[in-house]
């Protein structure tokens, strides 16, 4: 049996998840570039590799519209925030962030399921499980910043640490 193509509701819902992907990839290159000129070196190497990491959820969606029949768009994008206030800002604006997107996938499977598309739905688990990762992994630098305060030995270290922490450890 042939998987029918996308209906039309769930192809621009899909094209926009794509646009959420590729603004939030361009939202962490920011966050990198204003981390990397105040000399946070290892904050801006791990948002840098976010960034791509966002970029490949993109890719992975847009290459899924075009094998279902439909046509991924690649999207204009606004410019994002370039100036922020320190350090627990960033990492505040990245939970939100993350939350925000997980809200997006939830409504994206819900749509999936209340239009029987059960093959758009199954690909959206790997979504659904990397949101759980990225909000966990969000949550854990916010508590540890929390822990830091302004301390800037703690920032310090923090800084250090971040840098080699892997983005595909997020636990």
């Amino acid at each position: 049996m042939l998987l029918k193509e996308l209906s039309p509701k769930i192809l621009d819902a899909l094209n926009q998840q794509v646009e959420m992907e590729a603004a939030s990839s361009q939202y962490y290159l920011a966050m990198a570039s204003w981390s990397e000129v105040q000399g946070y070196n290892g904050v801006a190497q791990f948002l840098y590799r976010h960034s791509d990491e966002e970029r490949a959820h993109m890719l992975k969606l847009l290459k899924f519209i075009n094998e279902r029949g439909g046509h991924g768009l690649v999207p204009a994008l606004k410019q994002p925030t370039v100036e922020f206030k320190n350090i627990h800002q960033i990492f505040e604006h990245v939970f939100s962030h993350e939350l925000l997107v997980s809200k997006e996938i939830n409504n994206l499977v819900d749509m999936c399921l209340s239009e029987k598309d059960y093959a758009t739905h199954n690909f959206l688990q790997w979504y659904v499980t990397e949101q759980i990762e990225e909000e966990r992994l969000a949550r854990h630098i916010l508590d540890k910043l929390k822990l830091i305060g302004e301390d800037k030995g703690g920032l310090y270290i923090f800084d250090r640490d971040l840098a080699t922490l892997d983005s595909n450890d997020k636990h």
